[in-house]
């Protein structure tokens, strides 16, 4: 027997031996019952069924996966970047012919529970793996407001991804590897408000998605739930209840203040998708909600972090009562370029001088030595609505060579968290595709 025949009779008996696995896994895998008394997806006080079905949609931030910028609500079109290739946010608005005016409830429910649509696999960019613990009641809801919502005929661009990632079929296996289909259930040694707090991040806010570490195969390694990843250059942080790398040293205060309008102070301010999470969903949380979500995230397993990255809260060069350091100017290129463009915003010792948006001490991304997020802020810029207030910061990716972002992102790592920043040219560019 040739080679090349003994390498197809292989690749035959790996296809069978796989698909056999999956179609033994589908008949004995658990059915994601609904739990006998589920947590209420809204608040009590929201009994209109399309208004529960809003606070639920944007709890859920259902708007920002699915709305290319400036682009109508829920119609599509907004590019996930992966390493593979670039899939698009699909219209979810009633539109019959590109939209999902012809799916029923069933379809809808599997859609993001499962995710499976009436045209095969989703890829979990998708958050299914966080929306499986959804009540029917909840995503039924979220429906019937996406339906009251006027439709929008725009079509769905299509995706570019390389092969194999381009099979939708392949993520059947995906699934099997890491998609575990079950429905919240609450855990009985914990309060009620713990719980809804739980159902909050868990399952319609799916903070998991962002803030948990990815695996080889993308999968979300829940040994580390909550411990902090990077995503599209930003790095979303840990927000488990450790000390010094986490939440751990934030007060109750800091940390509801932080949700409901994106900056606490003496710590960070939201940026990038942090930033659209705070004006898209959390900022519309009740303080009920708001303060539920405070205490599950206090009260989980905390995680340590990359101990380089634990915030300095009194950093010596922010302490200066001038930009002069002890033994002379620094006449660095990062501390030029700083004086020049963007001390007027944010001042040598940090505070923010127009708006506390703008302070730098205690912030998560200056005490990070790898200054992801100082990157992404200098090439993108920032913004956040809250209520009536708008806050931005301009991008100066095109006023700067990547040689000077390196420069100026170190410059502030050190002189604002006390660290040596490792920032690189190279990273600089890289960050600018993402």
């Amino acid at each position: 027997m040739s080679n090349a025949l003994k390498g197809l009779l292989w690749l035959i008996i790996a296809v069978v031996v796989l698909a056999g696995g999956y179609a033994l896994y589908e008949l004995l895998r658990p059915t994601g019952a609904e739990p006998a008394a589920p947590i209420a997806g809204a608040p009590a006080g929201i009994t209109d069924k399309l208004a529960r079905g809003e606070y639920l949609a944007r709890a859920a931030d259902c708007v920002a996966c699915h709305t290319a910028p400036g682009g109508a609500p829920y119609a599509g079109g907004f590019a996930f970047k992966l390493p593979f290739g670039t899939i698009y946010g699909t219209n979810i608005t009633a539109d019959k012919e590109t939209g999902i005016g012809n799916w029923s409830d069933d379809q809808f429910v599997r859609a993001v529970r499962e995710g499976i649509g009436p045209q095969g696999n989703l890829y979990p960019a998708m958050p299914y793996t966080s929306y499986t613990e959804l009540s029917r009641d909840d995503v039924l809801a979220i429906k019937d407001y996406l339906f009251s919502l006027p439709p929008v005929k725009q079509a769905n661009p299509q995706n570019d991804l390389s092969f194999p990632f381009n099979q939708r079929w392949g993520m059947k296996f995906w699934n099997l590897a890491f998609f575990h289909e079950q429905r919240f259930a609450p855990d009985l040694n914990k309060d009620e408000q713990w719980n809804r707090g739980a159902y909050l991040a868990t399952a319609l806010g799916h903070c998991g998605e962002c803030h948990t570490p990815r695996n080889l195969g993308f999968g979300l390694n829940q040994s580390k739930h909550l411990s902090g990843e990077v995503v599209q250059g930003w790095f979303a942080a840990n927000i488990t209840p450790d000390k010094q790398t986490g939440i751990g040293g934030w007060s109750d205060q800091q940390l509801s203040q932080y949700l409901a309008t994106g900056h606490a102070p003496g710590r960070s301010s939201a940026a990038g998708p942090m930033a659209e999470a705070v004006e898209n969903s959390l900022q519309f949380l009740t303080p009920e909600d708001n303060l539920a979500l405070v205490k599950y995230l206090r009260d989980i397993e905390p995680i340590a972090g990359d101990g380089a990255a634990a915030v300095n809260l009194q950093p010596k060069g922010a302490g200066a009562s001038t930009p002069i350091l002890p033994g002379g100017q620094d006449s660095s290129l990062g501390r030029r370029i700083f004086a020049n463009d963007c001390s007027g915003c944010h001042q040598w010792n940090g505070p923010g001088r127009q708006s506390e948006y703008a302070s730098l001490v205690g912030s998560t991304a200056v005490n990070d030595p790898q200054g992801r997020s100082v990157v992404q802020a200098i090439l993108k810029g920032t913004s956040i609505s809250v209520g009536e207030r708008h806050e931005m910061m301009p991008a100066f990716g095109s006023a700067y060579s990547d040689e000077e972002v390196a420069a100026v992102a170190n410059f502030v790592v050190g002189h604002f968290g006390d660290k040596q920043g490792k920032v690189t040219a190279k990273q600089v560019a890289e960050q600018r595709k993402q």
